[in-house]
């Protein structure tokens, strides 16, 4: 209902509204929320363009670096806002424009071949974590954007004293995503968790406020079953890791907590915003 809702807001003013942002911290959803957009908005008879904002990444010898001398790719100043602001204005002008494609491999940009053309029912997606950040799209006219802020908010509660933390919840998620789909074991990300909550902090928080609606990805039967996945990760982590206390904590959180079973799992409907984490969605990543 809460897709609907959204795709009813943008259809209401479909005439100005041409870019739709999404952005949120890690693991918040923000890729399932904006394919399910898009299935909601085709319901209703516009036609979604999703846009990877990753694709707007400089050349690696134009990437800024942060003060220990590394790459800093969660920098805002990693993309070419020149450039994006640019092809924006052209599609809402009617033009017609050739999106770029970043080789993360190589560490540059080159022409996509993918060319396309803004029409009156068409509206584009764009997700990333500097989405809401107004420097962005400084040169795009507010009239035409719509910003959406995902996150996980838990509205469980250990007892009437402790509640659920939301930044838990989206390690859990995390972890097991990366465990299942990125080759990357539970140690690993708890030990990149602090850089990406700092990296939140500084390029997320501050712009939450910018966004014309939130979304809430948390789900009630989510930590049942992320139990089920995490738990087992969680163990294999050695007691001389340094992730191993933190290790310790979300294992003692996830003692009060019961998890599903397999059979229950498989009911999770596939286009569900937690199978972007543990699999089986109806969509692909």
């Amino acid at each position: 209902r809460k897709y609907a809702a959204i795709g009813n807001k943008i259809y209401e003013k479909k005439d100005r509204i041409k870019l739709v942002l999404i952005a949120g911290p890690s693991s918040s959803g923000k890729t399932t929320t904006s394919k399910r957009l898009a299935l909601q908005l085709k319901v209703i008879g516009l036609n979604p363009v999703v846009v990877g904002m990753d694709d707007y990444f400089v050349n690696r010898d134009r990437t800024p670096k942060d003060a220990e001398g590394n790459y800093d790719f969660e920098s805002i100043y990693a993309l070419d806002i020149e450039l994006l602001n640019e092809q924006m204005n052209q599609l809402f002008n009617g033009e017609e424009v050739e999106l770029p494609k970043f080789d993360f491999t190589k560490g540059y940009s080159s022409p996509s071949g993918n060319k396309i053309r803004v029409g009156s029912e068409d509206v584009l997606i764009m997700e990333g974590i500097h989405a809401l950040n107004p420097e962005l799209t400084a040169q795009i006219s507010n009239d035409r954007k719509f910003k959406i802020y995902a996150s996980a908010l838990t509205s469980l509660s250990i007892d009437e004293n402790n509640s659920i933390s939301t930044t838990d919840n989206r390690l859990l998620r995390r972890i097991v995503r990366d465990s299942n789909f990125r080759g990357i074991n539970a140690e690993e990300t708890i030990i990149r968790w602090p850089s990406v909550v700092r990296g939140e902090f500084k390029n997320i928080f501050p712009y939450q406020e910018n966004a014309d609606i939130m979304f809430n990805s948390f789900l009630i039967y989510e930590l049942p079953m992320l139990k089920y996945f995490a738990e087992p990760l969680l163990r294999r982590i050695s007691p001389v890791s340094p992730a191993y206390p933190e290790s310790l904590r979300l294992l003692k959180f996830l003692s009060y907590i019961i998890e599903i079973n397999s059979k229950e799992i498989a009911a999770i409907p596939p286009t569900s915003v937690v199978r972007e984490f543990i699999g089986g969605s109806t969509f692909s990543y």
